[in-house]
């Protein structure tokens, strides 16, 4: 990928120089696909070829070639240790493909106010959205500040007490707006909250509406946010 590590003809160079003692403890010979969300891509095999070919050079190294999407492409991709990362957030590793993975990622934004709304009401900065017909909106505490990115404007979607709800107008810095015209009034109350993320809007669902990929929509999540981690459950 040009990025990091040993060219070619660097690894040649010193391949038989890292099979000798050295006070550096050599951990792994590892390197990354390309293209492994693309399965057909001619460049996957080619790598596989010169990672196999490196591999033999150091033998006793364990070898790494696989992430997320690359676990995918076969047995022969996995040596020793595979290195999944987004997919066990959800994120698809076959895009194009159902899905394999389970939704895990859940983000909710506390609504900070509730109001009824006029016909021909506009919405946010730019005016960019007129009510069609009365409302209430709920205004939520989360904006691209936050890394909800400015680009899901007039795309994104909430869900409030089962019910799917259009975010309206544009992502301010800290703020949405939803419209939660439809949902009973006594899901949506100051104080409470409207999901974000969840099972059935997830990572690759909020990257599509914001014209990104899931990796760009998790890592910008910022610290502002609550966190909190759950194990898998114990096996009894």
């Amino acid at each position: 990928m040009a990025r990091l590590g040993l060219t070619l003809r660097e690894f040649d160079r010193l391949a038989d120089e890292l099979c000798r003692l050295d006070p550096i403890r050599w951990r792994a010979l590892i390197s990354h696909l390309a293209c492994s969300d693309e399965p057909e891509h001619p460049l996957n095999h080619l790598q596989l070829e010169r990672f196999a070919a490196a591999r033999r050079r150091l033998p006793h190294l364990p070898a790494s070639l696989a992430a997320s999407s690359g676990i995918f492409l076969g047995p022969e991709f996995h040596f020793d240790f595979a290195r999944p990362g987004a997919a066990l957030y959800g994120v698809n590793p076959q895009p194009g493909c159902p899905n394999p993975m389970r939704q895990i990622v859940r983000l909710k934004g506390r609504i900070l106010q509730v109001r009824e709304v006029d016909r021909d009401q506009t919405v946010g900065y730019g005016a960019s959205h007129v009510m069609a017909s009365p409302g209430r909106l709920a205004t939520v505490a989360v904006g691209y500040a936050d890394g909800w990115l400015r680009s899901v404007s007039q795309r994104g979607w909430g869900r409030v007490g089962g019910r799917r709800v259009p975010l309206l107008g544009r992502v301010s810095m800290d703020l949405v707006v939803f419209d939660v015209s439809d949902v009973d009034p006594a899901f949506v109350r100051p104080g409470g909250f409207i999901e974000l993320l969840h099972e059935d809007y997830g990572v690759d669902a909020a990257a599509a509406d914001a014209g990104t990929i899931g990796y760009e929509i998790l890592t910008a999540l910022g610290r502002r946010y609550h966190r909190v981690y759950r194990g898998a459950p114990r096996q009894c």
